[in-house]
């Protein structure tokens, strides 16, 4: 059954559970499945080695998640209006799979997660589309043709699914946000189906 990888780095949770939620979409459309992986953590001085296997949550991603997907969904919280390092240092590694074009032509979609409404999630919608770009995926958003998009209150863009986990940093996303990143998992899922 053709898979749809949903990439995603998480701190504080409000990510991998949005992450969850994109996945329900990709299941929600039929023959099709989602594949949850994520990055492992970076510092700037690397004194012990990440486990090969995070102690919980989804397992790291390997370059043949890459080669294996019929899409990709890449998930990150908002750092200064950007991705956070971790997805960014992967990303950054992919040059064997830019020059291949592992990705070419495969449909894509992002979200994230900020603390504020206006914490920079477009604009990390919109760095995080770039990469994707590069690697010739398809870019999909979200419609207009869901109606959520004209009424939320909370997280939610064209651009791709959000969050706002508020000062208290809930991770739980609203009810609104959890629709918006399902309907972005199906319409990636859907488009893939198409393409098949």
């Amino acid at each position: 059954m053709p898979e749809i990888l949903v990439l995603y780095y998480s701190r504080g949770g409000s990510v991998a559970r949005l992450a969850r939620q994109v996945a329900r979409g990709v299941g929600e459309v039929d023959g099709m499945q989602a594949r949850l992986r994520t990055v492992p953590p970076v510092a700037v001085v690397t004194e012990v080695a990440a486990p090969p296997v995070p102690e919980e949550g989804a397992p790291y991603v390997e370059p043949r998640d890459l080669e294996e997907c019929a899409g990709l969904l890449v998930g990150s919280p908002t750092r200064f209006g950007n991705m956070a390092a971790p997805l960014k240092h992967w990303l950054d590694g992919l040059g064997a799979q830019w020059a291949s074009g592992t990705l070419v032509g495969k449909p894509a979609g992002v979200f994230t997660s900020t603390a504020t409404m206006h914490g920079g999630q477009e604009s990390t919608l919109l760095t995080m589309m770039v990469p994707l770009l590069h690697h010739g995926c398809l870019l999909a958003g979200i419609p207009y043709t869901e109606p959520l998009l004209n009424s939320t209150r909370t997280g939610g863009t064209p651009y791709g699914a959000s969050h706002v986990a508020g000062g208290n940093d809930d991770p739980q996303p609203s009810d609104d946000e959890a629709h918006l990143a399902r309907a972005l998992g199906r319409r990636v899922a859907a488009i893939a189906a198409k393409l098949a």
